[in-house]
C-alpha cells in the first residue's frame, strides 16, 4: 500500500506502558498532535501472539484504531542478547513478570550470561529493536523498525529511562541509555541523527507519514 499522510489531530499512543507513552510523546510534541493513550481511553491490551515485533506493534495498533475510531501509533520493541541467542526479545517485558520487576529481569540475563559463562567480547553483544506500527480505523498500515546495538554492561549503571536501559552501552558511548537524559537518548535533532532504537524507527515515521 502507499504512504499516507498524517494530519494534525487526535492521535492514540497504543500503549499502557508509561515509559513508552513518554518517549513517544516527546517525540511528537514537535507535530502538534493532541496525544491520548490506550490507558487513557480506557482500551483492552490485546494479547500480544505475534512471533515478530512487528506483528505484535500491528496488532495493537490496529486494536486501538478499530475501537477508538483514530489514528493509532503502536511500539513493540524489546532487548535482544547476542550470547542468549536473541533473548529476551518479544519476551522483554514477560522477563519482567506481572509485576514489571526489570531489575528482576536484568538479573536474569546477567545470570545467564554468567552461565554461559559471557565475561566480554561477542557474547555481551546486545540491540534493541523498536518496530512503530500507525494504523488507521480503515486498516491501513504503516510500518517502521529502528535498532541500536551495543554492549551488556553489569552492574547496571543509571536510573532515567525505563526497561532495560541502565544494562545497555550504546556503541560510541561511555554510559548507559540508563544515565542518559531523554534528550540524549533520543539523540534527534535537525544537525544530530537519532541513537535510540524508538528515535530510529520514529524518524522514519515521521519522515514518511508527517513531512511528505
Amino acid at each position: 500500500m502507499s504512504q499516507r499522510k498524517l494530519m494534525p489531530g487526535k492521535l492514540v499512543v497504543a500503549s499502557h506502558n508509561n515509559g513508552k507513552i513518554r518517549e513517544i510523546n516527546e517525540l511528537l510534541e514537535p507535530y502538534g498532535f493532541e496525544v491520548t493513550s490506550a490507558a487513557d481511553q480506557n482500551l483492552a491490551e490485546p494479547e500480544e501472539t505475534g512471533l515478530t515485533f512487528e506483528a505484535n506493534a500491528e496488532l495493537k495498533a490496529v486494536a486501538a484504531a478499530k475501537a477508538s475510531g483514530l489514528p493509532s501509533l503502536a511500539d513493540d520493541s524489546g532487548f535482544c542478547v547476542e550470547g542468549l541467542d536473541g533473548q529476551p526479545g518479544i519476551y522483554s517485558a514477560r522477563w519482567a513478570g506481572p509485576e514489571k520487576d526489570f531489575a528482576m529481569a536484568m538479573r536474569t540475563i546477567e545470570e545467564k550470561l554468567e552461565a554461559i559463562p559471557a565475561v566480554a567480547g561477542a557474547d555481551r553483544r546486545g540491540y534493541f529493536v523498536a518496530v512503530l506500527c500507525l494504523a488507521w480505523p480503515d486498516g491501513h498500515t504503516e510500518m517502521f523498525r529502528g535498532e541500536v546495538h551495543g554492549q551488556v554492561v553489569w552492574p547496571p549503571r543509571g536510573d532515567k529511562g525505563f526497561g532495560y536501559d541502565p544494562v545497555f552501552q550504546p556503541d560510541g558511548y561511555d554510559r548507559t541509555f540508563g544515565e542518559m537524559t531523554s534528550e540524549e537518548k533520543h539523540g534527534w535533532s535537525a544537525d544530530t541523527p537519532a541513537l535510540s532504537h524508538r528515535a530510529r524507527a520514529f524518524e522514519l515515521f515521521s519522515k514518511a507519514c508527517l513531512e511528505n
